[in-house]
């Protein structure tokens, strides 16, 4: 075959388009091979995927975690064709059989794309519209990353500057988190960051005409994004040299994000399937993969079939990854030379390690005194923030309420913003009214690594978040959720406002850590947990959600223990322990209040703070029964939520003072009162419990 470019700006050889082709025959052989899956997408995308990892990107498929690599993201998640095959084309470590194994048991291609699980997959994707909220939160981390080791650097010229490239389908831009996403990263004049709109018209039921009439490319002008169409080859076919030309365009935009949209054929050049709504979900079948072959000039009875000559130029990648590493290392020596102080740093926070001393300025609070856990949390991230530099985060336009202005005086806005705080590289993240793409932007921050996020909002719009938790938690990502307002004790707002089933929802959440702690002192011990537990390490690491009250709570003194997740806060007195008392939260001064009332009638009692089940569950069996004594059958735990967390730590002949209804109107003393959340009440559960185990 001919290596002789056919295109003047970008050089496009008959090998690269052989190779482009031979992603489409594999894409169509690896559904039809395992009877389901999304042929269509992979098929008409191949021209742009590869593209970008052939013509485009700088990476090095040898290392997939290189620092100075640009970030790709299939928003598509389903088309997940469309990423294995350029992983394998370009040597990332998929090879042929992983191809023939997709969406088997134990395989490297799962239907999804999932991160850790794939070489080069850099994060999980699925959900329509996560993948280009975690696009924006790359391209936020990147910027945050270049202001803390080299923000005075020209632009295009720091060994941090690097670019986010994303895949988004139809799909994904209907869903609303991708309008939130999109909405702050035109705001935030994203420029590092390209979206590409693979604009096939089709969804699962059919023509996007049945859902959707709007200008998107208007719309994308009214985000802010610099935007471009690029047209298709007169015969439906995507048009690599326009598709080049426009990232070209994108990537020289720098004060602006990019949009780019690519009028695509789902399935092309199938004969029959093309333009199909058959095409996006659904095996080809044999008749239709073998006439696509012929179209394109594939032998029909081969399957899986990749001449040598193509692969051989494709895995040129790794060369040309070597290469481009080595300049890259190159810039990065010559920046550690200068700047041997942030190169000290950046080999700090790179290894997931805090600064020497860090936990010595975490605050203690004077016991005895009420202390909001929400208040308590921003003096902790006060007090870290400035030991802490790789720590920033903010909220979903609720940081008075939720405490988590870490800088009154730095906010991470784009140059050109009025507001006097603004700093490209500012500590303080004004997320907006967007908390589901808030936390799939945290996700992507994560995914970007060098940095440590976290966000705020009200528990009870924790709802919003759900799937971008849920993933946080798949993925094992280390963010942090700050949740304040975390009961009925919020007060007047009402059941709209009260979480009341929020607390054993995100407990069911596997791999999520929920942590409720009782006062300002297990607020600062969970703080430094939560950080000590960070890790780079996939499979290791969990996001947590810190829940937190608006009204003020008792402080008692700080115990260490705290940290384990369960603990015995008070011990009984006047022998052993008759009747164990578990609460969480504010609840938990209802539990010590109701000790003294059953000590004073000679009932020896314990009290148990358990802030967080998960921590709680990692210990030891023998810990956990020295904390909860098996002998002890009495126990009432008191949360102020629904019951479904405690039946398991109460047993047959505990009780549960819950909450199993919404709430209401009213002062929160008021309805804590009213819904049985009084000391007398959690006592009179203990004698009924008390009662129970001795019959």
């Amino acid at each position: 075959m001919s290596t002789k470019p056919t295109t003047t700006d970008l050089e496009w050889t008959e090998l690269d388009q052989r190779a482009v082709d031979t992603g489409r025959v594999l894409a169509a052989d690896a559904v039809q091979k395992v009877g389901n899956g999304h042929p269509g997408t992979a098929m008409s995308l191949s021209p742009a995927a590869y593209t970008l990892f052939q013509k485009v990107m700088r990476h090095d498929p040898a290392d997939a975690d290189w620092t100075g690599r640009d970030r790709f993201v299939l928003s598509a998640g389903h088309s997940s064709l469309t990423l294995y095959i350029q992983l394998y084309l370009a040597g990332y470590g998929l090879e042929l059989d992983d191809l023939k194994a997709f969406r088997t048991w134990g395989s490297k291609t799962p239907g999804h794309p999932e991160y850790g699980h794939t070489t080069g997959v850099e994060t999980t994707t699925g959900p329509l519209g996560q993948g280009v909220a975690n696009a924006v939160g790359m391209a936020m981390a990147a910027r945050y990353e270049r202001g803390l080791f080299d923000p005075e650097a020209a632009p295009g010229t720091s060994p941090f500057d690097h670019f986010v490239f994303a895949i988004a389908g139809d799909g994904c831009l209907q869903e609303g988190i991708s309008a939130e996403a999109s909405s702050m990263a035109g705001h935030q004049k994203l420029g590092n960051l390209v979206l590409l709109w693979d604009d096939n018209h089709i969804s699962i039921e059919g023509d996007t005409e049945t859902a959707v009439s709007e200008d998107t490319l208007k719309r994308y002008e009214a985000y802010g994004w610099h935007v471009q169409r690029v047209a298709p080859k007169e015969n439906g076919d995507l048009d690599p040299q326009a598709l080049f030309e426009a990232i070209e365009a994108a990537k020289a935009e720098t004060e602006r994000p990019s949009f780019i949209a690519m009028r695509s054929i789902i399935a092309w050049p199938a004969p029959h399937a093309q333009n199909t709504e058959a095409a996006h979900g659904s095996a080809l079948g044999d008749d239709e993969v073998a006439a696509t072959k012929r179209v394109l000039g594939f032998d029909p009875e081969q399957t899986f079939e990749v001449a040598d000559e193509v692969i051989a130029h494709t895995r040129a990648a790794l060369d040309r990854g070597r290469e481009a590493r080595g300049e890259w290392e190159k810039t990065f020596a010559a920046w550690r030379t200068a700047n041997p102080e942030r190169a000290a740093e950046f080999d700090r926070v790179n290894a997931g390690e805090l600064p020497a001393g860090w936990e010595e300025k975490l605050p203690v609070f004077e016991s005895g005194k009420g202390v909001a856990t929400r208040a308590a949390s921003g003096k902790v991230l006060q007090a870290l923030g400035a030991v802490i530099p790789e720590l920033w985060g903010g909220s979903a336009d609720l940081a008075g309420s939720n405490n988590t202005t870490i800088d009154k005086n730095s906010s991470f806005l784009p140059e050109g913003n009025p507001l006097p705080e603004a700093d490209p590289y500012g500590r303080t993240i004004h997320y907006g009214i967007r908390e589901h793409s808030m936390a799939a932007e945290m996700n992507g921050i994560a995914l970007h690594g060098n940095t440590r996020i976290y966000g705020g909002t009200f528990l009870v719009f924790s709802d919003y978040m759900r799937n971008a938790v849920r993933l946080s938690a798949l993925m094992h990502l280390p963010v942090t959720y700050v949740w304040t307002h975390d009961s009925i004790g919020l007060g007047e707002d009402g059941p709209t406002h009260q979480p009341v089933e929020h607390l054993a929802s995100l407990r069911a959440i596997p791999g999520l850590n929920v942590v409720r702690p009782a006062d300002a002192n297990e607020t600062a011990i969970a703080w430094r947990e939560i950080l000590k537990r960070y890790t780079k390490v996939f499979g290791k690491g969990a996001p947590h959600g810190l829940v937190l009250t608006r009204q003020g709570v008792p402080t008692y003194e700080p115990n260490e223990a705290a940290a384990k997740g369960g603990y015995v806060l008070f011990e009984a007195e006047g022998g052993e322990a008759q009747v164990v008392l578990i609460g969480t939260g504010s609840e938990v001064q209802l539990a010590v209040e109701a000790r003294e009332a059953l000590q004073a009638e000679g009932v020896p009692t314990r009290v148990v703070s358990m802030p967080s089940v998960e921590w709680f569950e990692e210990q030891d069996q023998a810990y956990k029964d020295s904390v909860l004594p098996p002998s002890v059958k009495a126990r009432v735990a008191v949360e102020a939520g629904i019951g479904l967390t405690w039946h398991r730590y109460v047993g047959d002949a505990g009780r549960i003072v819950s909450l199993e209804h919404f709430g209401a109107s009213a002062d929160g003393k008021v309805l804590f009162r009213e819904f049985g959340f009084t000391a007398e009440n959690v006592a009179a559960a203990a004698r009924e419990s008390l009662a129970a185990a001795a019959r």
